[in-house]
């Protein structure tokens, strides 16, 4: 896949993907907790920069 996130975008993906998934583990008694493992996605496509829905829609915030 081709790069299409750029590295303030790509940080704050990890940043909150880790934030989510933090939130998975500190909150053990939340009814809805598993919605926590929804970070996982932001969480990949920061590492990978690539995000489908970027190429999908035809965004691209990555520097050429």
């Amino acid at each position: 896949m081709k790069k299409n996130v750029g590295n303030l975008d790509r940080i704050l993906r990890i940043v909150v993907g880790l934030a989510l998934l933090l939130g998975f583990f500190l909150n053990p008694g939340a009814s809805l907790r598993w919605l926590y493992l929804i970070g996982i996605i932001p969480l990949v496509t920061g590492l990978m920069s690539s995000c489908p829905l970027y190429s999908i829609f035809g965004i691209n915030t990555c520097k050429k």
